[in-house]
C-alpha cells in the first residue's frame, strides 16, 4: 500500500446473509467508510484472501453454514488478519456466554441490536485509526528496512561503478534519484547538486526538456514499476545549459532480500559525444592521407 493510500476513507467488510441489514449498516457508515459487503463467511474469508486494505471487520452472528464465531477463528487463522478488528452485531447471541464467546473467537466489541448507530459509527471510526496507524508502521518500517538495503547496495557498488566511463544514478522504489556519480553531471551538463528534497531525491540533476530521463513510460519507470530492466536505449534530452544530445540508457531494477524490487540502477552514456569523437578521428585520419598525398605529389616533382 502506498503512503498515499492512508488519506482513504476506512474500508468496512460488513457480513450478514441478510441483504436487509447490510443496508442498513451502509446507511450508517457510508458517509465516513467504504463498505464491502459478504453475505456468508466464505465469501468474507474469500475477500479478506484477495484483499490487504480492510481496517475493520463487523460480523453478523447468526449465519447459516458457518456462524459467526467460526468465520471469526477461521479470519484470525489467516497471516495477514491477525491485527484486524472484529466487530460482531446480533439479534439474538447477545446473553453473557455468546459475548465470552465471541471475545474467545477473536471480537474485541460487541453489539446487541438494535444498537445505537451514534455508537456503532463512532467505534467503527475508532477501530479502523487503529487498523491504519498499525499499517502506516510497518509501512514505514518496511520502507526504512529498503533505504538500508539501498544504500547497501549503493556502497557495494559505488566502487565499480566509479571506474566505468558512463555516468551512473540510483533511486529509490518510488523513482526518486538518491546518488549520483560525477559523469551524471559532466553528461547532463549541471553542477553536482547538493540539494535534497524531503523524500532525500537529489534534486536538479535531470534534463530540463520535460525531465525524460524520470518520465511515465522512460526506463527508470519501467524498473521500478514493473521490474523491467532494458540496455542500450537511446533517449533525446535537453541538457541543463539549454543544449541536446542523444544519449544511451541501460536500467536495472534493484530487489531487496525479500526479493521486493527497492530501487534501479541506471547507467548513462553519452552518444553525442562518442559521436563527436569518432567523427574527429575520421577527419583527423582524413586529414593525415591528405597531408600524405600532399607530400607525395610534393616529392614526385
Amino acid at each position: 500500500m502506498s503512503s498515499n493510500g492512508y488519506l482513504r476513507k476506512p474500508n468496512v467488510l460488513a457480513v450478514d446473509d441478510q441483504p436487509a441489514n447490510l443496508l442498513a449498516l451502509e446507511a450508517v457508515l457510508e458517509t465516513e467508510h467504504n463498505i464491502v459487503r459478504a453475505i456468508s463467511g466464505d465469501e468474507a474469508i474469500a475477500i479478506l484472501e484477495a484483499r490487504d486494505d480492510i481496517d475493520v471487520i463487523l460480523l453478523d452472528v447468526q449465519m447459516p453454514g458457518m456462524d459467526g464465531f467460526e468465520t471469526a477463528e477461521r479470519i484470525k487463522a489467516i497471516a495477514t488478519c491477525e491485527d484486524i478488528p472484529i466487530v460482531f452485531i446480533t439479534a439474538v447471541y447477545y446473553e453473557h456466554p455468546h459475548i465470552k464467546r465471541g471475545y474467545a473467537a477473536g471480537g474485541i466489541d460487541y453489539f446487541g441490536k438494535p444498537f445505537d448507530p451514534d455508537i456503532l459509527r463512532m467505534k467503527i471510526g475508532i477501530y479502523a485509526s487503529f487498523r491504519h496507524r498499525a499499517q502506516m508502521l510497518k509501512e514505514r518500517e518496511r520502507q526504512v528496512r529498503e533505504s538500508e538495503e539501498l544504500l547497501k547496495v549503493g556502497r557495494k557498488l559505488s566502487a565499480v561503478l566509479e571506474s566505468l566511463p558512463a555516468g551512473v544514478l540510483i533511486a529509490d522504489a518510488e523513482g526518486r534519484i538518491v546518488q549520483t556519480t560525477e559523469e551524471v553531471s559532466r553528461i547532463l551538463k549541471s553542477v553536482e547538486p547538493a540539494e535534497r528534497d524531503a523524500y532525500g531525491e537529489i534534486l536538479g540533476w535531470w534534463d530540463t526538456g520535460g525531465k525524460a530521463i524520470k518520465d511515465h513510460d522512460a526506463p527508470l519507470a519501467r524498473a521500478v514499476r514493473d521490474g523491467q530492466a532494458s540496455h542500450s536505449k537511446p533517449l533525446r534530452i535537453r541538457c541543463c545549459d539549454d543544449t541536446t544530445k542523444t544519449i544511451i540508457t541501460s536500467t536495472l531494477p534493484l530487489r531487496g532480500l525479500d526479493k521486493r524490487i527497492v530501487g534501479a540502477v541506471i547507467l548513462l552514456q553519452d552518444l553525442t559525444e562518442t559521436k563527436e569523437i569518432e567523427e574527429a578521428f575520421e577527419e583527423r585520419v582524413t586529414n593525415l592521407v591528405g597531408l600524405s598525398v600532399e607530400l607525395e605529389q610534393t616529392g614526385t616533382r
